[in-house]
């Protein structure tokens, strides 16, 4: 755990803090002609020599392979992606690089995976508990409030484009952490900060419909999110 711990923090300042704007957009745009691939290549390069404490007699395979390993990914990701994909190939990369620190880290330690561990009453249960608060209450806020149905003026607004539905879903985790944490005066607060950017505007642009539509999905968000954190945390106490 402490060689991935190490080999993940010196990912983390590679990728993410000694890999300035400039690098990216000259990474995008000339692909693999960029100089800037082979600065952040070796920046990588030089910060996992440090964190293993310059110890390549023990650690030379696992250095190749992930310094190899994040040129490639690096490569591939700057090859296929494109403005609409560019999110989607973020998280790939990521996810590839993690695993390939994941992968050295057991090279030289033994790593014994239990699945068991990760089907346990309470994992399952908090499974359960965010897909209820993130896909399920979406589709439930909606087949219920579409009655009213005032799409078109939601449309036409500067809005960005599915962010009620990302908002939503963020408050209602946020709302679901602070129910079973038992931290009840901060939906108050959150309430109170979503009333300050949300409804000045409505109640400005003087459309009572629509402001009584937005109130009563927040309410419903937050309704659910509260219901699902109380049931959780009465199940989780019975386990």
């Amino acid at each position: 755990m402490l060689l991935f711990l190490k080999l993940l923090l010196a990912h983390i300042i590679g990728d993410f803090v000694f890999q300035p704007e400039k690098w990216v957009k000259d990474k995008e745009e000339k692909k693999i002609k960029s100089v800037k691939l082979y600065f952040h290549i070796a920046v990588h390069a030089v910060l996992l020599l440090v964190f293993l404490q310059f110890n390549l007699k023990e650690y030379w395979l696992g250095f190749i392979i992930v310094i190899v390993s994040h040129y490639i990914f690096d490569v591939l990701k700057l090859t296929f992606q494109n403005k609409k994909s560019k999110r989607t190939w973020f998280f790939i990369d990521q996810v590839l690089h993690l695993l390939v620190l994941f992968f050295m880290a057991t090279l030289y330690f033994d790593f014994n995976l239990n699945f068991d561990d990760f089907f346990t009453g309470k994992i399952l249960l908090l499974l359960i508990g965010i897909l209820l608060i993130t896909n399920v209450s979406s589709v439930i806020i909606k087949v219920f409030i579409t009655q009213w149905n005032p799409e078109n003026k939601i449309e036409n607004d500067d809005s960005l484009a599915k962010a009620g539905r990302y908002i939503g879903i963020l408050e209602r985790l946020f709302v679901f952490v602070f129910v079973i944490t038992n931290h009840w005066e901060a939906i108050g607060f959150l309430l109170a900060a979503k009333s300050v950017f949300r409804f000045g505007d409505l109640t400005s642009s003087k459309d009572r419909k629509l402001t009584e539509y937005i109130l009563i999905g927040t309410l419903l968000s937050f309704g659910l999110a509260i219901i699902i954190g109380i049931l959780y945390s009465y199940f989780v106490t019975l386990m």
